[in-house]
């Protein structure tokens, strides 16, 4: 028998190889949690004291390793001392006198502040020095990786691999920040009974499902698009749509559970603090708006920038923009996402326009920041029916009102394509609109409906406009915010209940092409969409099929 140490699922333990043998192997399994690896195809027990004497007394006649690496243990709970394995008959804790020869020095040697964890809800970031007995426990995970750009190691935060790291490096003063323990604690669970199933529908964008544990369930509710488990608060997250909610409701009737719904529509983004109540409020550096210019970017993601970044500076109110150090960056972000609890796409946008003017405008090196970058969320987007959208055209009295949300529903043009349009990009011959540098700097064409273009001609009789299709002011470009305005006008008088923007009207133009049998190839093309996994987004909120649906009640022979 020969005794070795291992480390096995990211933990130290004791290998035990020999060759097969029944008796052999029902004295090592009276060892506590004495297991058998077909990893390594040997078995193995804890990496203690205890376990180790009990071995030694089972089979003295074991021989033990004879190079080890000078360990520093993962300290288990029971508060073992680290040892190691010499060729011995007796067991001895790991010696520290500079003078002994051959021995590794303490680990102590290293700059123990120099490491810093981060636990985030979906990885592991790990900063420390080079040191190969730390990169050997590293790489015990699963998929561990080493980030060239960030120069630390990348790590999944799966099953016990934060506490396996953070036991690991408790004796080395380590920084940790624990973000996913905070968003935990900060996270209350809706009461539900086992008898229930629970659908927490957040502002029509997400729903979060809570029942009791079944696999059946799970598996059923895995099959609907966008479907994810929440570990952190024990529960299901689908991008909220009617035909989800449907299927929901026959899973739980499928399941004899009741079917309950909770609806929250508070906001639980906090709002930032206005440039009023700052007494020295910095405005957006005017190199960093003249690059912006110099790169050609559109007016939407200069105005988006110059705001996200003034919000960043005024952060620091009282420090130089130059002065600000990577760690300042880090705990802003930090602050955006624990106080301000801003939405992943916020702070997205926040990290770009910050890298925007330490790498484009100061030209300095291209940094990765400490902080995980948050995987975007999916949100199906709201859909209003034919008869909604007639509703809604109807109750728009004003002729340049009607006319613009009726171009927009018909084409299918996001707002700002809208009020770029000239008076030349309406080709009634051909019956198409021209789209010129869209999203993306992209020119596409889109379809004229009739009804659209008789509409487009009273309004043009009417209002005689010049150059820009629907003008404002001083013959100016059209306001987004008066169309804004005009859409809400015309939503308050039909009733409708539905968190509707005049974006939702796109998403309606495509969605209904799709129920009368339009390919979904000519409707990415139409739509401008550069990949066609962004129009298939429209084939989960279709209903079209779902009357076909019988629920299983309707079959039994209910008295």
């Amino acid at each position: 028998m020969k005794v070795s140490k291992v480390i096995h699922k990211s933990e130290w333990r004791i290998r035990v190889d020999f060759s097969y043998n029944q008796e052999m192997m029902s004295r090592l399994k009276s060892i506590d949690d004495a297991k058998w690896s077909k990893t390594m195809g040997a078995w193995h027990i804890p990496y203690t004291k205890e376990a180790f004497d009990k071995l030694k007394s089972l089979f003295p006649d074991m021989e033990y390793e004879t190079s080890l690496i000078s360990p520093v243990l993962v300290k288990k709970e029971t508060s073992i001392q680290p040892f190691s394995l010499k060729k011995k008959n007796d067991l001895q804790p790991r010696k520290t006198d500079s003078t002994e020869k051959n021995v590794s020095k303490p680990i102590e040697k290293w700059n123990n502040n120099a490491i810093e964890i981060v636990i985030s809800r979906t990885q592991i970031t790990i900063k420390l020095p080079k040191n190969e007995i730390d990169i050997q426990f590293l790489r015990s995970f699963k998929y561990a990786r080493w980030d060239t750009a960030l120069f630390r190691w990348i790590i999944p935060n799966k099953s016990k691999n934060a506490n396996n790291i953070k036991t690991y490096f408790s004796d080395r003063n380590a920084q940790i920040i624990d973000l996913a323990s905070q968003q935990a604690t900060n996270t209350e669970r809706p009461n539900f009974t086992k008898n229930e199933m629970l659908v927490v529908n957040h502002s029509n964008r997400k729903l979060k499902v809570y029942f009791g544990y079944s696999k059946d369930i799970a598996v059923q509710i895995k099959r609907i698009p966008y479907s994810t488990w929440n570990g952190y608060e024990s529960c299901w997250e689908i991008s909220y749509s009617e035909k989800f909610m449907e299927e929901l409701s026959l899973i739980a009737l499928q399941n004899s559970l009741e079917f309950r719904v909770q609806i929250i529509n508070k906001s639980k983004i906090k709002p930032r603090k206005s440039k009023y109540d700052i007494a020295n409020y910095r405005e957006c550096p005017e190199n960093y708006i003249n690059k912006l210019k110099e790169l050609r970017y559109s007016r939407h993601t200069m105005d988006s920038y110059t705001d996200l970044f003034e919000e960043f500076i005024n952060y620091y109110d009282e420090i130089p923009i130059n002065d600000i150090s990577e760690e300042m960056i880090i705990e802003f972000l930090q602050y955006l996402v624990m106080e301000r609890c801003v939405s992943t796409s916020y702070q997205n946008q926040s990290i770009n326009s910050i890298k925007f003017y330490y790498e484009r405008v100061l030209g300095g090196a291209r940094k990765m920041y400490y902080i995980e970058r948050p995987r975007e969320e999916k949100f199906l987007p709201e859909v209003l029916s034919e008869e909604e959208v007639t509703e809604i055209l109807n109750a728009t009295e004003n002729l340049k009102h009607k006319a613009i949300l009726m171009t927009i529903y018909s084409a299918g043009l996001r707002i700002s394509e809208l009020i770029n349009l000239k008076i030349k990009d309406i080709d009634s011959q051909r019956m198409q609109i021209r789209v010129q540098q869209g999203k993306g700097k992209k020119d596409r064409y889109t379809i004229l409906g009739n009804t659209t273009l008789e509409v487009l001609r009273k309004y043009v009789s009417h209002y005689h406009p010049k150059e820009w299709l629907f003008e404002g002011s001083n013959n100016g470009q059209y306001s987004t915010t008066s169309i804004k305005k005009a859409l809400k006008t015309a939503l308050d008088k039909t009733g409708i209940q539905k968190h509707i923007t005049v974006h939702c009207l796109r998403h309606s133009f495509a969605t209904h092409l799709l129920e009368a049998g339009t390919d979904l190839r000519y409707i990415q093309s139409l739509l401008g969409h550069e990949n066609t996994k962004t129009t298939e987004i429209y084939t989960h909120i279709t209903t079209r099929g779902f009357e076909q649906i019988k629920s299983p009640l309707d079959k039994l022979k209910i008295k």
